[in-house]
């Protein structure tokens, strides 16, 4: 009976071995399997995925950092369907802008200014227009500014269709030493919108310089007489010199904040004897 018992027992430790063997034979082969899909692209039908911890996350983006029109550079994006770009150079976009007013006023002086005197020699003279060009390189996105200056002499009425004409911005000057040259911009700015309807005006008075010189009840009248002609023609009004480089960049930088609806830190200035910012 006892060996009976024995070789039972036997037996069935020789079974257990086997299915154990067996076992785990079937898991090794399903490592295998498991592995072999894996490399070959292909997906178990009961494939389960892992819920990355909250440190795996990608990190928001920050948000984006105010404007500080004292800094040369503006982040900008550019709306493709307001400008163009080259042909030749895909990434540079071109505005186009106007320069108007009458003849000995300074507008020559403020375009080579802020264009730079080496560039001086390059403006284009086509029917009485100058042109020049002023690229910049604004946090990998470069855009060209294209300023088409009227001579103002009495070919202008053949020019302003041509200067004007696509536009992202009209400049309107005068001579702050010069009455009538103010007297002047009403029709300056009619002829201009007879081409262009939504362009940015922008009213600037040259020779600031020469303007603090005058008595200072006079240079209050004629700042007057600017301002009212700004709330006018719904421009903004900058005093400048082209001399002294008296808000030449600061004019260009609010055209670009307000093209690409960008925050202007800058403040209204409406004190006599200082340039004249009013908005």
């Amino acid at each position: 009976m006892s060996q009976l018992c024995r070789e039972a027992g036997n037996s069935n430790n020789l079974r257990r071995r086997f299915q154990h063997r067996v076992s785990a034979l079937r898991r090794c082969l399903l490592r295998v399997l498991h592995r072999f899909m894996i490399c070959s692209g292909r997906k178990r039908a009961n494939a389960t995925y892992r819920m990355l911890t909250p440190h795996a996350a990608l990190p928001s983006p920050p948000p984006p950092l105010p404007i500080n029109f004292s800094d040369e550079a503006l982040p900008v994006s550019l709306p493709p369907s307001l400008f163009h770009t080259h042909d030749l150079d895909s990434d540079l976009v071109s505005l186009k802008i106007s320069l108007l007013g009458d003849c000995q006023i300074g507008k020559t002086s403020f375009l080579v200014k802020y264009v730079g005197d080496e560039k001086e020699q390059q403006g284009q003279q086509g029917k009485g227009l100058n042109q020049m060009d002023k690229t910049l390189d604004v946090k990998g996105a470069r855009i060209s500014y294209c300023i088409w200056e009227v001579q103002g002499d009495g070919k202008s009425e053949e020019q302003i269709p041509m200067a004007c004409k696509d536009s992202v911005a009209i400049l309107i000057m005068f001579d702050l030493t010069s009455r009538c040259t103010l007297h002047s911009v009403l029709g300056w700015y009619k002829e201009a919108r007879k081409w262009n309807q939504t362009a940015i005006p922008v009213l600037i008075g040259t020779k600031f310089d020469d303007f603090i010189q005058l008595p200072i009840d006079l240079q209050w009248t004629i700042a007057s007489q600017a301002r009212t002609y700004a709330k006018a023609l719904n421009a903004t009004l900058f005093f400048s010199s082209a001399t002294y480089n008296i808000n030449v960049n600061k004019i260009f930088k609010f055209i670009t904040a307000k093209l690409f609806d960008l925050p202007w830190t800058v403040e209204r200035n409406l004190t006599v004897g200082e340039p004249i910012i009013d908005f």
